[in-house]
């Protein structure tokens, strides 16, 4: 298997580089030190894999993921970071990466990675996985307590998250402020939240408002 590395960190790459030359039937046939070089060796030498770092300068490993699929889409994409979050994960997958390792991984991670996508297939690191695991789970969690909200609440609790005033919202919906701030009231009992910041964050978990 032939790999390009990309990280903006040559001692990284260096590490990265040692790791893969030890194991059988893999091949290092390029670095590069941002995603804009990334994209155009991905182009010119045809890995079978990039591996690739999001926090790069110029461009990031994301963006360059996507030119990458885009441009040259036989090229399998692994990303490698420390950016440890479900939104990191998931827009990596919507935009074609074959896998998402931490780099804290151990090094029979970075090998499984390597030959599950070479056969095709999706890879997730092991606290990758449980990341995307707990986040499922949380949002599952949360749809069910916002089951228990009526319509008005739930659309009251996304106007509240927006950061609308209760004037504001009492107006958007023809209410008085009386009754907007009894809804808020109830929204919190029901929830078990009381106060307005974990209404934001309950409302990020559970998809009513996009979270950040």
């Amino acid at each position: 298997m032939r790999i390009v590395i990309a990280d903006d960190h040559a001692l990284v790459r260096a590490g990265i580089r040692s790791l893969l030359e030890r194991l059988p039937a893999v091949e290092v046939i390029g670095e590069a030190c941002d995603g804009g070089e990334a994209e155009e060796l991905a182009a010119s030498l045809r890995p079978d894999i990039l591996l690739m770092d999001i926090a790069m300068k110029q461009m990031g490993g994301l963006e360059a993921a996507e030119r990458v699929k885009l441009r040259s889409p036989d090229v399998k994409v692994i990303i490698l970071s420390m950016h440890a979050t479900e939104d990191y994960v998931m827009e990596a997958l919507r935009i074609g990466a074959s896998g998402y390792l931490l780099k804290d991984s151990a090094t029979s991670d970075l090998e499984a990675a390597i030959r599950a996508v070479s056969r095709g297939e999706i890879y997730l690191g092991p606290a990758v996985s449980q990341i995307v695991v707990d986040g499922y789970l949380a949002r599952s969690a949360g749809a069910a307590r916002t089951a228990h909200l009526t319509l008005r609440q739930s659309e009251i609790l996304r106007a509240i998250a927006e950061g609308k005033s209760t004037k504001e919202i009492a107006l958007e919906f023809g209410l008085s402020i009386k009754t907007i701030e009894a809804h808020r009231a109830q929204i919190m009992e029901r929830l078990g939240i009381h106060d307005i910041p974990g209404l934001v964050k309950y409302a990020m978990r559970t998809g009513l408002i996009p979270g950040v």
